[in-house]
């Protein structure tokens, strides 16, 4: 049995503390209550919302669901609803303050347990610059959880570029988490399509994008996770790199194949497919690859170790890697 600690880097909270202020004030929030006990439910303006679990704002129902998938470590960030880009800059700061420190609580009460990701009000550079230099000063956070869009801008534009620099700098890594806001094409808005084929869409969008505008070269030390396996990354990537070498606009702002930038990404296992986690791998190598579970929401991996066990032709080195050296190497630990 390997003695490797299993590290969950995405699970998701929604602190006491921010619930507490949206119920207060949920004009300032966009959002409002419905419902109570476990039928309360958070519900934003656009209506897209979340319902509440104990996981949420409870360190200890976190650690005991944590206990029920074999994870011992998890690092926890908010849920993408409460990202609030759509607020102003000055909002967006106390929220993502509010929320941080929610976070930092809860790791507090579980420091064995947990480790924190912070939220960051992306809506403002300075100000996102200014709580990610926070969180790491005053709660010794290690990562941050950021959208893969900000007003409908990808992550690869430039006027993200300070923060990820700052990031690189201060030794932080970035979880990309997709996201769903404002109206959705009725071609998205069915079937639960907007999260089922959606946000796996949007991830491989942001990636390739971070690849092709020269991004990635700028920042050569970055550490950027993708969410749910890299959505579509993976498995077009032969696409992408075809068109670096046959096309002049692929080239324009990169001197690296896409197949050569995959590396630069890590992944978490997220994938619902045993096969499809395979393809990951060898794709992008097991020393890219981390737990990824998605708790406490019902789109979540709830065995992530029978998945990852159910990976055909996995060295135990391999497994242990994806299992949690990945991940420690990440948080410095």
């Amino acid at each position: 049995m390997s003695k490797v600690k299993r590290i969950d880097i995405h699970s998701h909270v929604l602190p006491k503390e921010i619930m507490a202020a949206i119920r207060q004030r949920p004009r300032d929030y966009l959002m409002r209550v419905e419902g109570a006990g476990d039928k309360e439910t958070f519900i934003r303006d656009d209506k897209h919302s979340t319902p509440v679990y104990a996981e949420f704002h409870d360190a200890d129902a976190k650690v005991e669901g944590m206990d029920r998938k074999g994870i011992d470590i998890s690092v926890i960030s908010v849920t993408p609803v409460v990202f609030f880009y759509w607020l102003s800059a000055e909002a967006g700061l106390a929220a993502a303050r509010i929320m941080n420190d929610g976070i930092a609580r809860m790791v507090a009460q579980r420091p064995d347990r947990l480790r924190g990701m912070a939220t960051l009000p992306m809506q403002d550079t300075d100000a996102a610059i200014t709580e990610l230099e926070r969180v790491v000063k005053e709660h010794g956070f290690r990562s941050i959880e950021l959208g893969c869009r900000v007003h409908g801008q990808l992550l690869a534009e430039q006027r993200f570029r300070p923060v990820l620099k700052r990031a690189q700098e201060l030794g932080v890594f970035i979880f990309t988490h997709p996201y769903v806001a404002g109206a959705l094409p009725a071609d998205l808005g069915c079937y639960y399509l907007g999260n089922l084929a959606g946000l796996p869409f949007d991830t491989a969008l942001m990636a390739a994008h971070l690849m092709f505008s020269g991004a990635l070269d700028e920042l050569p030390e970055l550490k950027i996770i993708l969410a749910h396996g890299g959505g579509h990354l993976p498995y077009q990537i032969g696409r992408l790199a075809h068109g670096y070498k046959v096309r002049k606009e692929a080239k324009a702002h990169t001197q690296q194949s896409p197949l050569e930038l995959l590396r630069r990404f890590y992944f978490d296992a997220l994938t619902h497919d045993a096969d499809a986690l395979r393809f990951l791998i060898a794709k992008a190598g097991a020393d890219r690859v981390t737990i990824g579970t998605d708790a406490p929401f019902d789109m979540a991996e709830d065995n992530p170790l029978a998945m990852i066990n159910a990976v055909p032709g996995l060295t135990d080195g391999e497994r242990d890697r994806i299992l949690g050296l990945n991940a420690l190497g990440l948080l410095g630990e």
